[in-house]
Formats: structure tokens, sequence, C-alpha cells
């Protein structure tokens, strides 16, 4: 009992000594900055310690053009061989920069600026050195390359959150560009692609492809049944528009008509079957001429009250697409 009493002693006697002891040193153990945390002091640092601790004592987290958080992203993962900071640091994308180095007021070789001293090419370069394989492997030759467009443009590195790869704000990022395709999707009816459901990179490829428009697939028929399957058919009664390109009748950017068609029916089935004569001409039950004349089926009514298959059929009796 007293060996007990004599032990809690002790242990309170040590806890209030360690509360004396002075601060100091252990303060002096805390990092001085996210720069050194980031690049945690060893007695031989690598390069790619000693190249982080040289750019980021300019390059801080208050720097005017913020830089620090390409750590939270996959290629600031320094133990990564295959990341550009498990090589050489900064040097992998911005090369080795000397004359940089030695007066801040020189460029880096490489600079992804808008406004620098290298021309796309120059500055797709350390990104294709990784990303020229899978559905990058049509960069060269696309139509994206061809006209001067450099990654940097769509892309942002040193970000945790670039733009381009989230659906809800990639449209914000292809829009700069194409401000025609914005305009489409304003319109009353579009896919829901304001609402973040579909992002332009599900029908499209901006890093090329071997089909036209940078279509994922081959053509425009196999992209849209992606999502469209029930109109793949194969079908008994195939509508020749239809199996030839989804565009003929349908702006899958937009359009003020229903089920993005370009017009509303009939004006947009007449472009192709002039109505001269119709079937339904033959007979009237609303005082309107009969034999060749318009019936009341079309009067201010849709081809697709009466052709409601118009995407094909597979009934014996739906040569015209009507069940």
């Amino acid at each position: 009992m007293i060996g007990t009493r004599l032990s809690r002693l002790a242990r309170v006697a040590i806890g209030m000594a360690l509360m004396c002891l002075p601060m100091a040193p252990l303060m002096a153990a805390e990092p001085a900055s996210a720069t050194a945390t980031a690049t945690a002091s060893t007695d031989n640092p690598t390069i790619q310690e000693k190249v982080v601790r040289t750019c980021t004592a300019c390059h801080h987290e208050n720097y005017k053009i913020p830089v620090m958080s390409i750590f939270k992203t996959k290629h600031g993962v320094m133990a990564d061989s295959r990341a550009p900071f498990g090589d050489r640091a900064c040097m992998s994308c911005h090369g080795d920069s000397v004359e940089h180095l030695k007066d801040i007021t020189q460029q880096p070789d490489v600079l992804f600026a808008e406004h620098s001293h290298n021309t796309p090419a120059e500055k797709n370069a350390p990104c294709l050195t990784c990303h020229e394989s899978g559905i990058r492997m049509h960069w060269k030759g696309g139509q994206h390359e061809t006209n001067n467009l450099a990654c940097v443009d769509c892309h942002k590195i040193h970000t945790d959150h670039d733009k381009v790869r989230d659906k809800k704000t990639q449209p914000q990022v292809c829009f700069k560009c194409h401000k025609d395709r914005q305009a489409d999707v304003l319109k009353p009816y579009s896919h829901p692609i304001k609402e973040g459901k579909v992002a332009c990179s599900d029908c499209h490829n901006p890093h090329g492809t071997v089909g036209p428009k940078l279509l994922k697939k081959n053509n425009v028929v196999e992209t849209c049944y992606q999502c469209h399957a029930e109109k793949r058919g194969p079908f008994l009664w195939e509508h020749p528009p239809v199996r030839e390109d989804c565009t003929n009748c349908h702006n899958p950017h937009g359009s003020i008509h229903q089920a993005l068609l370009k017009q509303r029916v009939p004006f947009l089935c007449q472009q192709c079957h002039l109505m001269n004569f119709h079937p339904s001409g033959t007979y009237s039950g609303t005082g309107i001429p009969s034999g060749g004349g318009a019936a009341q089926q079309l009067l201010l009514r849709g081809c697709e009250n009466c052709h409601s298959a118009v995407h094909g059929s597979n009934h014996p009796g739906g040569r015209r697409w009507q069940r």
C-alpha cells in the first residue's frame, strides 16, 4: 500500500518537473513554413528536395501565381517515380532553367503561361513524354493540335481541381472557344449539360480521334447509341435517315424544338417527304375535300400521330413505321 502511494507521488513529481521545462527546444522543432513541411529536412536531401526548396523559396503559397497545390495532385507525389516530382521535380516540366535561377527576371526554359516565349508544341512536349497513349494517342494531327492548342489552355496543373476534368465545370472551359455551342446549350431543349449530368467529353475526345468532329466513336450514330440504345435496332423496318445520321433530324447541342429536333413536325418530315399526295387524303370526316388534298391528319398536327415508330419498327405491319 505504501509502495503504491510512493509510485503515484513519483509520477506526479515527474509530471510537475516536465511542466516547468522551457518550451524553446520544442518550438524550434516545428517546421518554419509549409515549404519545410513539403520538403522534409534531411542530412542528405534528394535532388527532388533540393529543387523544391529552391523553387518554393519564391513560389510559396502566398506567391501571385499559386503553385503549392500541386502537392495535392498526382503530379506532386515525390515518392512515385512515375510522377514529375518523383523524377526531377519542377525541372521535369520546366527544364533546368539555369538562367532563371541566376536571374529571376529571366523566364524558365519552359513557361506554360498564356503569353510565354514558348510555342504550343514546346509547352506540350513535357506533357506528351508521359501522356501520349490511350485516349491521347491521336493527339498529333488532331484538330486541337493542328489549331495550335496547348494542353495548359484547357488543363491547370498547379491546382487540386482541374475544371476540365469535372463534369459540372468542364463546359466552362470548352465554351471559351466554342461560343456557338454555348448558345445552343442555353436553348429550351438540350442535353442536361447545365445540370452537370452530361459533359462534352461524353461524346467528344478532345485529344483526337479517328472519327469526325472528335467523336469518341467512329460516327455520330454509334456515339448516340452509347446512351440511346433503344434506338439501335436491328429493326425489321428501318428508317434510312436514322440509320445514316441522327443529326439529319436532331441538333444534339440544343434546339428550340422538342426532342432536339432541327425543325418542328411536319416541316421536318417534309424536307424529305414532299406531301403533294398523302394516303390519308383519300378520305375526310371534317368536310375537307378528299381525293389527293391534305387530310385532317396533316392539318396543325404531327406526322408522329400516325408514324409513331419513326426510328424503326419490328412489327409485321410497321412498314410505314406506324406501329
